[in-house]
């Protein structure tokens, strides 16, 4: 598996101290950003070919959040690619090997210039060292929205800074709009599993439209909407 050491800085925790859910997955999605330039198929390699991995889905699971100032480790592993999907496991733990969370992802490599689906290279299935997946429970990709009930939070207009190196919204920030339209009980609650199904890709300009389905105690799905009602990204958060 493919590691890299840091330690939680200020910057990364929330209001209680400890790691957010957001800087989580930023550590997680650089892990894989540094996996993939140290062995030569990174950021620039992709865009010479006009192509990038797009995040299809995500599943994260928190055993603990850590807190400012500890020192933790980062690794991620490919475990198998299907066609032009590409699967991969993340792994937090402490320096002791305490796990304090884990992930499942798929990715879609797609053609920039079509918007199609594209094949690895034999380059990059050679580059990439496949390994078993993670022991963790698995759940499904896709997320299942409820027929009503659903509240409409606000208005999010997509801006420079919600943008990655492909110009369009970063699936990272999904979350955090996602989060940032949570009920205000339960603002600051540590959420425990976070999955994302994402549908559409939004572009600066672009307006989202978060509403908002309690799924009984503790569980919210945030379905990030078009003005047409069809979502860009579909998040279920677990307290």
């Amino acid at each position: 598996m493919y590691q890299f050491n840091s330690r939680i800085r200020y910057s990364e925790v929330d209001s209680s101290g400890s790691l957010s859910l957001e800087s989580l997955l930023d550590y997680f999605q650089d892990c894989s950003t540094f996996h993939s330039e140290d062995l030569g198929v990174g950021v620039e390699y992709l865009r010479k070919r006009h192509m990038a991995w797009v995040m299809s889905a995500w599943q994260i699971v928190a055993e603990r959040y850590p807190c400012l100032g500890e020192r933790v480790v980062i690794g991620t592993a490919p475990y198998e690619f299907k066609g032009f999907f590409g699967y991969r496991n993340f792994l937090m733990e402490t320096e002791g090997g305490e796990r304090l969370a884990c992930a499942n992802t798929l990715w879609t490599l797609m053609d920039m210039e079509n918007m199609r689906p594209a094949k690895p290279t034999a380059k990059m299935l050679e580059a990439y060292e496949l390994e078993e997946k993670l022991p963790m429970d698995y759940a499904p990709r896709k997320i299942a929205l409820p027929g009503e009930g659903g509240v409409r939070t606000g208005t999010i207009e997509i801006r420079p800074h919600h943008l990655d190196t492909n110009q369009h919204v970063n699936n990272g920030q999904y979350i955090r709009i996602a989060m940032e339209s949570l009920p205000s009980d339960l603002q600051g609650s540590a959420v425990r599993q976070m999955r994302a199904e994402y549908k559409k890709q939004a572009y600066i300009g672009d307006k989202i439209y978060p509403t908002i389905y309690r799924e009984g105690e503790g569980m919210v799905v945030v379905s990030l909407n078009n003005q047409e009602g069809q979502p860009y990204c579909v998040v279920e958060l677990k307290h």
